[in-house]
């Protein structure tokens, strides 16, 4: 019998909840960040324009907007019931539910396509959100998921728990960077086929330590000129892990 490392529930509920009233620190990147990781989002999955599209983790609702926007028939689902209220204000008529992405509300083979919006570093252990992203989706359905990447120097630093320099300001005890190698096999297991891209120059405009907050325009710059360097491309602070459904 398969014994998973279950995620805390009630954690990320209080802690994203208590987003819900601060809108505008809520959304960490940049416009222009979220537009690159939708570009992503695009060329990975191959999708056409009118496809059913889920955006799991879907926070206050902006990736399942830009979505819509971008012609995707979208809904987006998250775990907090404050952050689905406070997306309902920010955009009227999208659709946005509050559901846990390991029991999805959706039927079995009913989708195109899947954005995991940094959700599966959350999971201790997502096979079983794997295996509801495969349950849910088409035969030929793809995924994209983006999520920090272990061995970038500075989310190890800062996010990892085995750094000496952890910080757990604005995290869940859930939380950790992921390594891509880990994350690509859970998912082939699955019945994917799976590939591993990396990403840099996602700009933040906000983290939650008022300390770190100060350095993000250093971070920035280093993330945007050294990380992008081809050579650097395995350290780049965000790990897109795709795939198609093959089973």
């Amino acid at each position: 019998m398969t014994t998973y490392r279950a995620q805390d529930k009630s954690k990320e509920i209080a802690f994203f909840d208590a987003h819900g009233t601060t809108d505008e620190e809520y959304d960490a990147f940049t416009p222009q960040a979220n537009a690159r990781l939708i570009n992503a989002f695009l060329r990975l999955s191959g999708l056409p324009r009118g496809s059913h599209v889920a955006d799991l983790g879907c926070g206050s609702g902006v990736f399942t907007e830009l979505l819509r926007r971008e012609g995707y028939e979208s809904v987006g689902l998250d775990i907090s019931p404050k952050l689905v209220e406070l997306g309902r204000k920010k955009y009227p008529g999208l659709e946005l539910l509050e559901g846990d992405a390991e029991n999805l509300p959706f039927k079995s083979d009913s989708l195109d396509g899947v954005l995991l919006s940094a959700l599966v570093h959350h999971f201790p252990d997502p096979r079983r959100l794997a295996a509801e992203v495969r349950r849910v989706l088409k035969r030929g359905g793809r995924f994209v998921a983006f999520d920090p990447n272990r061995m970038n120097p500075f989310m190890w630093l800062y996010r990892d728990r085995a750094s000496p320099f952890y910080s757990s300001v604005g995290v869940t005890e859930n939380e950790r960077p992921i390594l891509a190698k880990r994350v690509a096999q859970i998912f082939s297991d699955e019945g994917f086929r799976v590939q591993t891209d990396y990403l840099a120059g996602l700009a933040y405009r906000y983290v939650a330590s008022q300390r770190t907050r100060l350095l993000l325009p250093i971070y920035n710059f280093i993330d945007n000129f050294v990380f992008n360097l081809t050579i650097m491309t395995p350290f780049r602070p965000f790990v897109l892990t795709s795939g198609e459904k093959v089973l």
